[in-house]
């Protein structure tokens, strides 16, 4: 407006006079001390947030540092470690049909519990069939008894022919001894002579036959011991043939090794199972453990009893301490299908785990928290004493 108040004056002709005019002032320079005092205030608060957090870090790293120098360097730890258990592979030992299941998957089980159960028809006719055929060599072994009892009569017959036919034989002997003598003095006839020398010799004769007899008799009684013994042995391999019809029997029925819960089921009511066909998982829960694989690099610091802290993640707040109980012989990479080759060109150098069995106490394990499979982290105390407990490596 002023501006062109003076225009229209300077048309007219007169400009005003310089002193008379005020210069306008515009709202920019009537804030400009107020934006001034603004950044100088925002700057005054921000030094006690940067203090504080200055004071913070300061702080956090202290206790950082403090926690790592009295415990943190002596931990070694390794999230490469998961819960594993001794599990049990319920297989057939004989063949046939599943008559019945008694159990379900993810069911708790005690030892001697019956798992399954295959049609146990033709094992009880084989199991009769070998008793009988037990039966029927028993019957053979007493039989030969009889026989043999027979043979030892026979024998006591054959002693007394025996005796008998030496007595005869000694009074023919004296008969021909007398007829000899008279023979000298012409008492007897000469018939009378020979008859005498006949019956001795057949007296004689008849000792031998009667001794052979008894001979004989005593022969055959070694034969019939022979033949019982014989006998006896047969006897002995068909209560073996009863035996092991016996236990096929018993394997028609599987049971359950140990305690444990089932898992991984495979059998059915109907299904025709061989010899050596998975049925079933036992996994023994109260007896579960943890297989940490710790680089080459970490090994150095662990031994055996010392104290591990295990982190379970799908039980974070759970607080569960476990021993180190051994160290595997090899790393992993060696026992594995296809262990690598090194003896190459193209080496390349990677760091190898190996294996550390950490165990857990008989409380923590009869939870059943702990299934295998579950992912933990551990992290051992080097501190702890490695006397604590002994591994079966260390045992004699």
């Amino acid at each position: 407006m002023a501006y062109r108040e003076e225009f229209e004056q300077g048309g007219k002709g007169a400009p005003a006079p310089a002193m008379d005019r005020q210069p306008a002032q515009s709202p920019e320079a009537e804030q400009g001390p107020l934006q001034e005092a603004a950044p100088a205030k925002a700057k005054s608060r921000k030094k006690p947030v940067i203090m504080a957090l200055l004071l913070s870090a300061l702080a956090f790293g202290g206790y950082e540092g403090f926690h790592w120098w009295t415990e943190g360097r002596f931990m070694v730890s390794t999230d490469d470690a998961y819960v594993q258990a001794d599990i049990t592979i319920l297989s057939a030992k004989v063949s046939g049909y599943v008559s019945s299941v008694a159990v379900i998957n993810n069911q708790s089980v005690r030892a001697g519990d019956l798992i399954a159960k295959i049609d146990d028809g033709d094992y009880r006719f084989g199991l009769q069939s070998a008793k009988d055929k037990l039966a029927t060599q028993q019957s053979s072994i007493e039989r030969i008894g009889r026989q043999i009892d027979a043979g030892r009569a026979s024998v006591a017959q054959a002693d007394a022919q025996v005796a008998a036919a030496k007595a005869e034989a000694e009074r023919a002997a004296s008969d021909y001894a007398r007829q000899q003598q008279l023979a000298r003095s012409d008492y007897t006839s000469r018939a009378a002579l020979e008859n005498a020398k006949a019956a001795s010799d057949r007296a004689e004769a008849n000792v031998k036959s009667a001794q052979a007899a008894l001979a004989a008799a005593k022969a055959n009684i070694d034969v019939l011991s022979a033949q019982q013994t014989e006998a006896r042995r047969v006897a002995a391999e068909l209560q073996t043939g009863v035996e092991k019809a016996e236990r096929d029997l018993s394997f028609t029925e599987i049971r359950a090794p140990a305690d444990g819960v089932i898992g991984n089921k495979a059998v059915e009511v109907g299904t025709f199972v061989q010899p050596g066909a998975r049925l079933a998982a036992l996994v023994p829960l109260t007896s579960v453990h943890v297989d940490a694989n710790f680089k080459e690099t970490q090994l150095a610091h662990l031994k055996p009893g010392q104290k591990v802290k295990i982190e379970v993640d799908a039980f974070p707040d759970a607080d569960i301490v476990g021993t180190v109980e051994s160290v595997s012989p090899a790393s992993g990479a060696v026992f594995s299908l296809l262990p690598p080759e090194n003896a190459t060109g193209n080496f390349t150098k990677i760091v190898q785990r190996v294996p550390v069995r950490v165990s857990v106490s008989p409380e923590v394990a009869q939870q059943g928290l702990l299934r295998p499979g579950l992912s933990v982290v551990v992290d051992v105390d080097t501190r702890t004493s490695a006397e604590a407990s002994k591994t079966a490596s260390l045992k004699q």
